[in-house]
């Protein structure tokens, strides 16, 4: 009876598809892979905007006294005879930490894999609301046009720092930037409101719309990540969408929420901003986590390591990173009592997160390693994860966090986990799902190139950091030569810059491979990994609707290729007759 039914869904459709126009195909499209695509392709533009503002505050601290390469392109409001305005240079930290996390980051783990992955391996048709799927992604276009257009208004963007604390953001008048303020907050709405949106159908996708037999504890970890992520940006985004209205009359209508003079409370907003924020850290980190495992496993040529331990550390991670917001806030005369609760649940989310790296050794101990490139990102996620972690740790104590707080060192930490962290995941699941999406494999030289000038040039941008945050440089600093105990860091500034420069270079490697292998690269297989997740079942791509009929599902990919198989015909399929028993087998 259900493959009857599958069968007629199937053929609706494929009916559907033939009947579409062009616009309502490919453009106003409810499809959830033409979503995804859609989302991909916007969000490798943000990506490449937000690098490009990054280059220009590198080239701001490590020359101060030199005009800027071709900076009579730029408004007169931005620069000044080939010289940066402070205030613009402001709006290039703000806006740099916006648009990376709110418009390329964020829905590239999201947005892009949400809507590709869940409906593709949990075995469905199309997500739970198709419509409402379509309208996430086209609720976010006007907010990033209006992020774009503020640095072109009267007053110049947003200049309060991406976190944009009360009072000074709530007082335009104190920064000079009213309308460019008040945009990137209606843009925040907005992308809360995409988030919105997506999160409402992946639950309910996830929850509801599971193929036979694909139990809870059968989900590939990718699902896991997402439909936990899901959770939390239901949770978390209307939080920070109902402190940004509130900001927002307080500079237009005269209300006093965050201005301590009408009765306010500026800490309020960071109370919001961060029981947002921290959430945030892990939308911008599980779903790489997810990639990851998955990944690995199939490198590895063995099943994910402790499935059901990654599986909790997951929900751990998620409700942990509710409780911690205020390690943030160390500096804002909390309670000491209060302090230490925090300072506590901070080093305990430590322990999920080591549990997931351990087994991600787990998984390639003794593997039968293929070092292809979504491989070797997912191995440099997983390291750079680690010294990102590991150096959050010395912000969980407030004696140290006093010191190194809004100092380059928590630049270096961020950067570590969002860019170390969550972009490796990412290139590595743009190269592992490349071919799934475009029928075509990337090409594997130019990869291997791209990930080992990544990695070095990576590193030697952001690990200096930590040296000159202990020294004292503090972030979003203009011209550090100013200050005597920053005398003789130029040099390692102008080292970080070059290296930046070149990072961003292989960004432009990266677009010619990706844009190249849509058209010309290698046909590729429906399987060209060997994975053993249901969307390497489809077609490459798959065609509209994903399935002819629901498949049934009889084991994750964690288990055994198929019911009853033992150990010894296990190993021979995965190449290694000379390895014990597989870790995570059932």
């Amino acid at each position: 009876m259900a493959t009857i039914v599958a069968e007629a869904t199937g053929q609706a459709i494929l009916q559907e598809e033939h009947e579409q126009s062009f616009l309502r195909k490919y453009i106003f499209s409810t499809d959830h892979k033409v979503i995804a695509i859609q989302f991909l392709f916007t969000t490798l533009f943000f990506l490449a905007v937000g690098g490009f503002l990054a280059m220009m505050m590198r080239y701001q601290i490590a020359w101060p006294d030199q005009p800027i390469p071709g900076g009579g392109i730029f408004p007169e409001s931005m620069v000044a005879s080939g010289y940066i305005l402070p205030e613009f240079y402001n709006s290039l930290v703000t806006m740099h930490g916006s648009i990376m996390v709110f418009l390329a980051i964020m829905p590239m783990l999201v947005g892009v894999y949400a809507n590709y992955l869940i409906p593709l391996q949990l075995g469905t048709h199309d997500m739970a609301f198709p419509r409402l799927n379509m309208y996430s992604f086209w609720v976010m276009v006007p907010a990033g046009i209006l992020t774009l257009a503020s640095f072109f208004v009267v007053g110049g963007a947003a200049g309060a720092g991406w976190t944009l604390y009360a009072p000074l953001s709530a007082r335009p008048d104190l920064t000079g930037v009213a309308l460019g303020q008040q945009m990137w907050l209606v843009a925040i709405v907005l992308i809360g409101l995409s988030s919105i949106f997506g999160s409402l159908n992946y639950i309910t996708t996830v929850i509801n719309m599971r193929a036979p037999g694909m139990t809870w504890f059968r989900m590939p970890l990718t699902i896991w990540a997402l439909f936990i992520t899901a959770i939390l940006g239901l949770l978390a985004m209307p939080v920070l969408s109902a402190a940004g209205i509130m900001l927002l009359f307080d500079q237009t209508i005269g209300t006093s929420f965050f201005l301590p003079e009408g009765g306010g409370q500026p800490l309020l907003w960071q109370h919001l901003f961060w029981f947002f924020g921290h959430p945030e850290v892990y939308i911008l980190i599980l779903p790489a986590m997810g990639f990851t495992s998955e990944i690995l496993s199939v490198g590895s040529r063995k099943p994910v390591f402790g499935y059901k331990a990654m599986v909790w550390a997951i929900i751990g991670i998620a409700f942990l990173g509710f409780i911690v917001w205020g390690h943030h806030m160390f500096q804002s005369g909390m309670n000491p009592t209060l302090g230490l609760t925090f300072t506590v649940s901070t080093l305990f989310i430590a322990v999920p997160s080591a549990i997931k790296t351990f087994n991600w050794m787990g998984t390639m101990w003794r593997g039968n390693l293929h070092f292809h490139t979504p491989m070797l990102f997912a191995i440099g996620f997983v390291a750079m994860f680690a010294i990102g972690g590991l150096s959050g740790i010395f912000m969980a104590s407030t004696p140290v966090d006093i010191y190194i707080h809004d100092t380059y060192f928590i630049v270096a930490h961020i950067h570590y986990v969002l860019f170390g962290g969550s972009l490796f995941a990412l290139f590595a699941a743009i190269y592992f799902w490349f071919p799934k999406m475009f029928g075509r494999m990337m090409n594997e030289k130019l990869g291997k190139i791209h990930f080992w000038t990544t990695m070095i040039f990576f590193n030697l941008v952001f690990f200096p950091m930590h040296g000159v945050g202990m020294v004292g440089m503090m972030r979003r600093i203009y011209d550090s030569t100013g200050y005597a105990h920053l005398q003789g860091i130029g040099g390692t500034n102008e080292l970080m810059t070059w290296s930046a420069f070149a990072l961003y270079a292989t960004g432009f490697l990266f677009a010619f491979n990706f844009f190249w292998s849509i058209f010309k690269g290698k046909k590729a297989e429906a399987n060209p990994w060997n994975a053993t997740t249901l969307e390497w079942q489809t077609p490459s791509p798959p065609k509209h609707g994903n399935w002819a009929e629901v498949p049934v599902v009889y084991h994750g990919p964690h288990e055994y290729s198929h019911p009853g198989v033992t150990d010894k015909d296990w190993l021979a399929q995965n190449e290694r007759p000379d390895l014990p028993s597989p870790a995570g087998g059932h």
